[in-house]
């Protein structure tokens, strides 16, 4: 099967739509709820797609909400199947929700394979986690002038003495580099304008919160790793990726600017958050969209919600001592 390009519209622009915990499930599944949610999810995202249109699909994590499903790959496939059916390019990263149940992170990056739509690519040798890959974007004379960078942030933590989440590892860094440092070779030794896309969002996304200006709620934790694998200084030290792209805390869909590098949370696309027992959606589901533009080192990004509508987004002020001690 012959993998489709991904490239720059005539105007220069390229779109891509974030759909993030979309945890779908099979129809076997004891709670009522869930048709429901999933048939409002699908809704959700036929909305973006045709709002949209965007150029590319990516999907962040919690895919599939994998412990409550008996037959995984058919809520993958359930799950996926608003991009598939739409004809535009696809791919996705995934959560710690994804591998809960009967089903490994591998077998499901070979699920997204199988797949006449998606654009994702076999995992590298020798890196940890399932879904590791890096997709170019071409410019009008068919050269790379854009790199997208999806990544495995893993489940949960390995080491009983840190617990909590996993984080992105060394040898996944290390790949990373070698990828960056060969666009660099290739642009002139210029980084090629980058983006980055995983599900557990960094430690630094509660920096940015504390630090910045921000755009968005933070109306829950930051469920970051308890460990710093230094996967941010990378990506400052090699100057490419403008944005990073997670999802993993649905209450939260905030994006601030650290360090040059924009950190944005999606927008949950199948609900908000729990509380308790109770499931509560403080603002509408959606999605976060990204534009860039060919030849330049910027994006534009917004939340397009399920009701078609753009979301319009609170401006948080930093804690002042804080910034100041980040200075």
């Amino acid at each position: 099967m012959q993998k489709r390009e991904l490239r720059f519209r005539e105007d220069g622009t390229f779109v891509i739509a974030q759909f993030t915990d979309t945890e779908f499930i099979d129809g076997y599944d004891a709670d009522p709820d869930s048709p429901a949610l999933d048939a409002a999810t699908r809704r959700t995202m036929e909305t973006v797609i045709e709002t949209e249109r965007p150029d590319l699909i990516v999907f962040t994590g919690d895919v599939i909400a994998s412990a409550r499903a008996r037959d995984p790959l058919d809520s993958f496939r359930r799950a996926v199947a608003a991009a598939e059916e739409s004809g535009i390019p696809w791919a996705a990263v995934f959560g710690n929700h994804d591998s809960e149940g009967d089903i490994s992170r591998r077998r499901m990056h070979e699920a997204q394979l199988e797949h006449a739509c998606c654009v994702a690519e076999p995992d590298p040798p020798g890196v940890s986690g399932a879904g590791n890959f890096v997709l170019t974007v071409l410019d009008g004379q068919g050269e790379p002038a854009a790199a997208l960078y999806l990544l495995d942030s893993g489940d949960y933590s390995p080491l009983a003495n840190v617990g909590g989440y996993d984080w992105i590892r060394r040898d996944q860094i290390d790949w990373y580099v070698r990828e960056s440092e060969t666009f660099a070779a290739n642009n002139g030794g210029a980084p090629l304008p980058s983006l980055a896309f995983f599900h557990i969002p960094l430690p630094e996304y509660e920096e940015v919160w504390r630090k910045t200006v921000c755009l968005g709620h933070h109306f829950e934790g930051c469920s970051s790793p308890r460990l710093n694998s230094g996967f941010f200084a990378a990506m400052c030290e090699r100057g490419d990726v403008m944005g990073t792209f997670v999802g993993h805390d649905h209450a939260n869909d905030y994006s601030g600017s650290l360090r040059g590098i924009q950190l944005c949370y999606g927008r949950a696309t199948k609900y908000v958050s729990y509380v308790g027992s109770e499931l509560r959606n403080h603002f509408q589901t959606g999605a976060r969209i990204i534009r860039l533009q060919a030849g330049e080192r910027r994006f534009e990004t917004w939340i397009r919600q399920s009701d078609g509508t753009i979301a319009e987004l609170p401006e948080h002020q930093p804690n002042q001592a804080l910034a100041k001690m980040g200075e």
